[in-house]
């Protein structure tokens, strides 16, 4: 689809980071051509002397109580549909019981379930959303594990727009839920996550649909990189020493990087931090990415659906940023994601879904490895809420216990599990 001329002044061009050629805005309409679509994932440039002119610590004082705070670090008009969607600046959650858990000084959780649909992915639907009516799109498409299908039905919900969305047959009931309450028409895949991404595609050729998919469009990895702009401003003068994300294609813990990253060149924080990105030991081909210079498939499984994830197309950027950061990966098991839900509930009050408390099992194991240091201050990304995945949340815990309505059934159970 030909993209229009109604891009911000402040974005200058496109990179593509596989080759490194750069294209003007409306010359390309997702990937880089010599690369193709595979390879060829491009990153948003932007004129930073004029968003730093136009961008200082009073100016988001002043601004709204969401992600659009920072518009001139974002791909859109200022005069945007979704500038009143709920979503974005959530809370850093400090967890002082679930920091002496996992084994360090300090743990905050930037909670990301409490955006409009309940997850991460809601900053990079909006930004989707609102660039599809801006080129002018009559409907918008994506395929996902579930997360990003939810967040985008949520915005074309809020934007009128018809939303298409293709899942595996693995999605999890509550977010089919909330897919087919949002009024998106659904298309479940019987097949891979990778067979259904690529009949997206197909079908956004085909019937002009704009495509949502982050590992094809670069602007939606903009509306990720609003997680790491707000954490830099919630830590202005009280830095992390680590920021910990859960790992599936790597779009998101890249758009967090490039959000810190942007603070900085900016001159609103003072400080860098390292990145630590956690996968599923089953399905980590990020990891073995970051090891080895090479990307291989995955052949295992996670539970975790938001990060199962075997064919990475955004493994690039992810490792770039985690090495620009000097940081790590780790991987975690599923028995250690399900013990790190189970903790994060109980000793920090946030109900966090299998991807989202992958983020907290993997700063446990970065401890025991020596990578994060028992004195670290961390930030971990609560990626999305557990009422998405009811079913995963219910099977790792020891679940109720049943009793007969009488007080001494209360006073027999309360002894025996004393």
């Amino acid at each position: 689809m030909p993209m229009s001329a109604q891009f911000v002044s402040y974005v200058t061009g496109l990179r593509c980071v596989n080759c490194g050629a750069l294209y003007a805005p409306e010359k390309v309409a997702y990937t880089c051509p010599a690369c193709g679509p595979d390879e060829g994932i491009l990153d948003v440039l932007y004129d930073m002397d004029r968003v730093g002119r136009d961008l200082a610590l009073s100016d988001l004082l002043d601004g709204p109580q969401n992600h659009w705070r920072y518009g001139p670090l974002l791909p859109v008009s200022a005069h945007h549909i979704g500038k009143t969607w709920p979503i974005g600046w959530t809370p850093l959650v400090e967890a002082a019981p679930l920091a002496r858990a996992v084994g360090v000084k300090r743990l905050r959780l930037k909670d990301d379930g409490r955006n409009n649909s309940g997850s991460f992915k809601d900053r990079a639907s909006s930004v989707g959303v609102v660039r599809a009516a801006e080129v002018g799109a009559a409907a918008i498409a994506c395929a996902s594990t579930g997360n990003a299908a939810v967040s985008l039905a949520a915005c074309a919900a809020m934007a009128s727009m018809p939303a298409y969305i293709f899942v595996s047959r693995r999605i999890p009931e509550g977010k089919l839920a909330q897919l087919l309450i949002y009024g998106a028409t659904v298309f479940r895949v019987n097949g891979t996550y990778d067979d259904a991404y690529r009949l997206c595609a197909a079908a956004c050729d085909r019937f002009g649909w704009y495509n949502r998919n982050c590992a094809y469009n670069p602007y939606l990895v903009e509306g990720k990189k609003t997680g790491g702009l707000e954490i830099a401003e919630q830590c202005l003068a009280d830095p992390p020493d680590w920021v910990v994300m859960s790992v599936g294609d790597g779009c998101s813990i890249a758009g967090v990087a490039k959000g810190l990253r942007q603070m900085h060149e900016l001159g609103l924080i003072d400080w860098t931090t390292r990145l630590l990105g956690v996968q599923a030991a089953g399905v980590a081909p990020v990891q073995a990415a970051f090891e080895t210079g090479a990307l291989g498939r995955a052949d295992g499984d996670t539970f975790a659906d938001s990060i199962n994830c075997p064919v990475p197309r955004n493994w690039r950027k992810a490792v770039n940023a985690v090495r620009d950061a000097e940081g790590a990966f780790v991987s975690v098991s599923d028995d250690e994601i399900r013990a790190a839900m189970r903790d994060t509930g109980r000793l920090a009050g946030i109900f966090a879904e299998p991807a989202a408390a992958t983020s907290i099992a993997g700063v446990a194991a970065a401890v025991r490895a020596g990578i994060i240091a028992p004195k670290a201050s961390v930030v971990a990304y609560v990626t999305g809420n557990g009422l998405k995945d009811i079913k995963a949340a219910i099977e790792c815990t020891a679940g109720p216990i049943d009793i007969s309505p009488d007080l001494d059934a209360v006073a027999v159970a309360v002894e025996r599990n004393a």
